[in-house]
């Protein structure tokens, strides 16, 4: 009796299947190193989910003194001027220049704090197996994954901004330690969106019991799903 997906379909996985995640070259999943390329071959990525919350975790531990130290300080001969993020946004707007303002606040707020929620909602709905739901969450992980380099925005205009800025004793440009933090929280999520197997997404929300990763955590045995809640496990 052959396992199938909620499509009607066989998965690679319930038939013994591995494809390799470079060249796209399917195997027995007996083969660990792909004949073609040399990558390494895995059904599903290895502690996948455990490094998503590592790398998750760190981005968040990184994002909040990010918003707490300054990002560009500013010195003329008079004084030090320095700026948090949202400060520096609110200058740009009352100076005049409301929208690069917002998409500061954009690339700066909004978007590094919806990558974490995001990415949140991504893995708790994996760990609560919810059905139906699996091509909305991989469309959000893609997104999540695509969005993620375009947080930087605000590290580049400091960038720009101090090397264009010297004007000897009478005024320069420096970025603050929350340029640091905040590039740091940005690579930190990128590694955590990146570390995420998106086949697990179909795995947990497959809306056949018997189909897709649980057939295969029957053939093996090194891959074993856990109950879906509600389910009586019964000894072997």
């Amino acid at each position: 009796m052959t396992a199938q997906t909620g499509h009607g379909g066989i998965t690679a996985r319930a038939a013994g299947l591995v494809g390799c995640l470079r060249c796209g070259r399917v195997f027995p999943k007996e083969r660990a190193v792909c004949t073609r390329c040399g990558a390494r071959l895995h059904s599903r990525l290895p502690d996948s989910i455990q490094r998503v919350w590592a790398w998750w975790l760190a981005g968040l531990v990184a994002y909040v003194p990010a918003n707490l130290y300054p990002m560009m300080i500013t010195e003329t001969v008079t004084e030090t001027y320095s700026s948090t993020i949202v400060g520096g946004a609110v200058d740009l707007i009352s100076y005049g220049d409301p929208f690069v303002g917002i998409v500061v606040l954009l690339a700066s707020l909004a978007i590094p704090v919806g990558k974490f929620v995001a990415i949140a909602w991504v893995m708790l709905a994996i760990r609560r197996a919810r059905e139906g739901h699996a091509h909305r969450l991989h469309q959000l992980y893609e997104a999540v994954e695509f969005i993620g380099r375009w947080s930087m925005i605000d590290v580049f205009v400091v960038a720009i901004l101090a090397a264009l800025v010297h004007l000897g004793q009478v005024a320069g440009i420096v970025p603050g330690l929350a340029a640091i933090c905040f590039g740091t929280s940005v690579i930190f999520t990128m590694l955590s969106a990146i570390s995420l197997d998106p086949r697990l997404i179909w795995d947990a929300t497959d809306p056949l019991p018997a189909g897709g990763a649980r057939a295969a955590a029957a053939h093996d045995p090194a891959h074993p799903m856990p109950p879906r809640a509600g389910q009586r496990t019964h000894p072997t």
